[in-house]
């Protein structure tokens, strides 16, 4: 055979066979162009292709002289599935096979996916592993998990997922006769799928009904990753290019991907809104039956969709006002904008719109206005109006040139500086409370300035200074945002700028250096983050005066870095400095209120809950002065409050404050904000504390989830939610899972702080209450003593967390029936918790209780019966002292 031909053949075979069989006759009729003999080659070569004959054993040729020369109809017997049992055949496309099978252990069914054809495409087997590889990284309750994967005796690859019974998206909805609002819901939970994996590198480029299934009790889950690809990964070669074009889905595919153009965020966008339109109105927005290929592109990139509106049909679609169908027109279009730039910028935008119509709220996106239309037109139309433009500029340019020539060379330096002015204390103002119509971190206007932000500072190479000051605002910006890697960089450049305008000493690289050692705290690179911020204060000193407000900054920057770094008696004398620099100043400042709130933060974890209280109420009336009610600032303060109350076991208080303050943090930041996973996470330690442990596992489990993908999974943010979820894991009974989250806790404060910080007593102390639970009372006592060590070392002999050690170690040896033991270590807790906690707190209750039960036991009923009086005195005293 003609190679020539052999080629059109393979190529029209992979196109055809990456379609549905229903749409592959109507393809190959219009591809062969009237070829019968060409036609009937694929045909047979598809019909052999769909067969289950052993063609996976056989070589190229042979196949190839066999598939031409006559059909085969033998089957394919696949075995050796490991525990595996195939029941049937749920699919067949592409890419491959797709059987239902049971496994054999557990009884439970999944979906096994099995490459076909491997023999006639390498790059195929590629891209079956790369569905492996994406698979294995996403865990999200929309996605379908991958089980298992393996190899058959013949090399031929498989892999096991979830089995997911139900229907495509669109059928479910007809069935069913959804509303408008159900549809939304529904497709709201495709969004977030699509977000998550977004959020792990990964873009679907497949998205459709067909891949989006509906299960019985409305759950949604998203399939087929087979064409997925990682972000990094995104710039292939031309050829490739157009590989993958044969696969995607023509209908569902953005105008750059038809074109061949790059693909990402924005052409997942796409997909999601023609897959909203067809929810919407029940149909395609573009007809491309018994097209080929090539049509079907200009017909995609080149012509507007109608409206959902205008073709809307169906029952569901009754009590859909007007102006209800004017914004699901502007949802809907506005994600399927042919410009990639006039699209929404994100799914997580486009879940904001969604949310904004369900709630009956304005939405963000807005229809095309005259100046977007005029532009298109200019863009059209550009030697045309280029020309008019360049005339109209000369006569104009003639008539004012000696007019303005003075006034521009006057201003210039003026408007110079004023700029630079305005661009400084608007990025600073922005996330500072000093601009009202800014607005939350998380609005789509903060989004688009800081990208504008970001390329606008790129393109000062002519300005070098003022490049190197918009880098470092807008490092500090995205550092407020939970965005670290992009801060890194942008603090990285700033210095690095800053270093060869002004020289290596200098103020302005002292400025940087501060802001980076915050960076470096925040991401718990705690060693370099002293040295930095060391650094930058002595550089600081050299070059100012001690009254300057940059010496305050940068020693508040130190006080901070000690005080996480866990050295609170040096950072309460850093932070005292920092205070009484920054109140010789005569206006309130936001920052002496920072450096207050890091003060009582210090005073609180020494123990000074009195001194904290004090300070923390100050810092709230300071912050509600100066940014309002409603500032995360507000809602910090609001948690240390809460946390004092909780020393003091007063729950109910500490609830109240950290539900307003989660509020206020959650309606700036948006709910996937590190800085809202930790006002759950302190909400949630409430909760366990009130016993409200299903509650608390909710808040925590979303807390801990935005805090790995912010930080990773080191970091002291995802350890102290790991802290809660084991106690909710304890309390149900589960305590392998409670023993794993406090070693993991463990782990990761010795990683950050080494082996001497007194958060590592708490994992252990945690780690040693699971041995109780589990009867282990010698190796809990073991651990006790060495938490009693570790919290003397690290805070103090009557601080009251060696109290509460004191206790538990006392409970542990009277669960070994070693009374005088137990009592002495009882009595010892006992002493410090009750000079500081109200006396109906757990620990003091459940202390007096194992005093008494040790006295007992020891014949000393006077000392027993004192211990269970001691509740009634407490009482009389409190009512006496009101």
């Amino acid at each position: 055979m003609d190679p020539t031909r052999w080629q059109r053949i393979q190529t029209l075979f992979h196109e055809a066979a990456s379609l549905a069989g229903a749409d592959q006759p109507a393809f190959l009729r219009a591809a062969c162009s009237g070829d019968d003999a060409l036609r009937s080659e694929v045909l047979a070569m598809l019909e052999a292709d769909a067969t289950s004959g052993s063609i996976l054993d056989r070589d190229l040729g042979h196949l190839a002289h066999q598939v031409l020369s006559q059909t085969t109809s033998t089957s394919i017997e696949f075995k050796g599935f490991g525990p595996y049992t195939i029941k049937q055949v749920l699919g067949e496309g592409g890419m491959g096979v797709v059987y239902l099978a049971e496994r054999k252990d557990l009884g439970n069914l999944v979906a096994i996916k099995v490459l076909r054809d491997a023999w006639l495409s390498p790059a195929r087997r590629e891209r079956f592993a790369s569905e492996q590889r994406m698979l294995a990284q996403l865990n999200h309750p929309s996605i379908a998990r991958l089980y298992d994967a393996d190899t058959l005796s013949d090399g031929t690859p498989w892999f096991v997922m979830e089995y997911v019974e139900g229907l495509p998206l669109t059928d479910y909805c007809q069935k069913y006769e959804c509303s408008i609002q159900r549809r939304l819901q529904l497709f709201r939970q495709v969004c977030e799928a699509v977000q998550y994996a977004h959020a792990h590198a990964v873009i679907h480029r497949d998205l459709k009904p067909s891949n989006i299934f509906v299960k019985p009790d409305g759950g949604v889950r998203l399939l087929d990753f087979g064409i997925a690809k990682q972000i990094e990964s995104l710039d292939t070669p031309s050829d490739t290019t157009r590989t993958l074009m044969r696969l995607m889905t023509p209908a569902y595919a953005a105008p750059e991907q038809v074109r061949g153009g790059g693909v990402g965020v924005h052409t997942d966008v796409y997909s999601l809104g023609v897959v909203l339109y067809q929810l919407l109105s029940d149909r395609l927005p573009f007809d491309l039956s018994n097209l080929t290929p090539g049509e079907a592109a200009d017909i995609v990139a080149g012509h507007e969709p109608g409206k959902p509106s205008a073709t809307a049909v169906g029952t569901q679609h009754t009590g859909v006002g007007y102006s209800a169908w004017d914004e699901l027109d502007v949802l809907c279009l506005t994600a399927m904008h042919k410009d990639p730039q006039r699209r929404y910028r994100s799914v997580e935008a486009l879940i904001r719109d969604i949310d904004h119509y369900l709630n009956g709220e304005p939405l963000e996106a807005r229809p095309d206005t005259l100046r977007y239309r005029t532009a298109k037109f200019v863009r059209r139309n550009r030697r045309a109006v280029a020309a008019a433009t360049l005339v109209f500029a000369l006569l104009i340019g003639l008539v004012t040139f000696f007019t303005l020539r003075l006034a521009k060379a006057r201003d210039a330096a003026m408007a110079e500086a004023a700029r630079t002015q305005r661009i400084q204390q608007f990025m600073t103002n922005l996330f500072e409370g000093g601009d009202e119509a800014a607005g939350p971190s998380d609005s789509l206007r903060v989004v688009t300035i800081l990208d504008r932000g970001v390329q606008q500072a790129q393109s000062l190479n002519s300005d070098p200074k003022v490049q190197a000051e918009l880098y470092q605002n807008l490092g500090g910006i995205y550092q407020k945002l939970g965005k670290f890697d992009r801060a890194d960089s942008l603090l990285h450049l700033a210095v690095e700028q800053r270093r060869s305008i002004f020289g290596a000493d200098s103020p302005e690289v002292a400025e940087s250096l501060v802001a980076l050692g915050l960076l470096r705290s925040a991401q718990a690179r705690l060693d370099e983050a002293e040295q930095l911020a060391r650094q930058g204060l002595e550089m600081s000193k050299r070059h100012w005066p001690p009254t300057h407000p940059a010496v305050a900054k940068a020693t508040f920057a130190l006080g901070k870095v000690l005080e996480d770094r866990g050295q609170y008696a040096q950072s309460i004398q850093v932070l005292d400095e920092a205070v009484r620099l920054q109140s010789g100043f005569s206006i309130l400042s936001a920052d002496l209120a920072a450096s207050l709130s890091e003060l009582a933060n210090s005073h609180f974890y020494t123990g000074q809950y009195a001194i904290s209280d004090s300070l923390n109420r100050r810092v709230l009336q300071m912050n509600r002065q100066l940014f309002g009610e409603r500032h995360p600032a507000v809602a910090d303060t609001l948690i240390n409050l809460g946390e004092i109350q909780v020393q003091g076991g007063h729950y109910s208080q500490a609830e109240q404050f950290d539900r307003e303050a989660l509020d206020i943090t959650e309606s700036w930041y948006g709910k996937d904000h590190p800085e809202t996973a930790s006002a759950m996470t302190i909400l949630g330690r409430v909760l366990v504390y009130e016993k409200r442990y299903d509650d608390a596992n909710n808040l925590l489990q979303q807390a801990l989830a935005v805090q790995e993908r912010v930080y990773g999974p080191v970091h002291p943010r995802v350890a102290s939610a790991l802290n809660d979820l084991g106690k909710v894991a304890q309390s149900k009974g589960e305590l392998d899972h409670a023993e794993a989250d406090f070693r993991r806790m463990a782990d990761i404060y010795r990683s950050v702080y080494g082996d001497h910080h007194y958060l590592i007593a708490v994992a252990l102390s945690n780690l040693a209450s699971v041995y109780v639970d589990e009867g282990q009372y010698v190796p809990a006592e073991q651990q006790y003593r060495d938490v009693i060590r570790r919290f003397t070392e690290a805070l103090s002999a009557d601080h009251q967390n060696t109290g509460i050690a004191r206790t538990k170690l006392g409970r542990a040896l009277l669960l070994q029936h070693r009374y005088a033991d137990a009592e002495a270590q009882s009595r010892a807790g006992y002493e410090i918790l009750i000079k500081q906690m109200d006396p109906s707190t757990t620990w003091l209750t459940k202390a007096r209780q194992d005093l008494v039960e040790e006295y007992v036991a020891l014949k000393q009923p006077e000392k027993a019966d004192r211990f269970r009086i001691e509740p009634v005195n407490s009482a009389r005293k409190v009512v006496a002292a009101r």
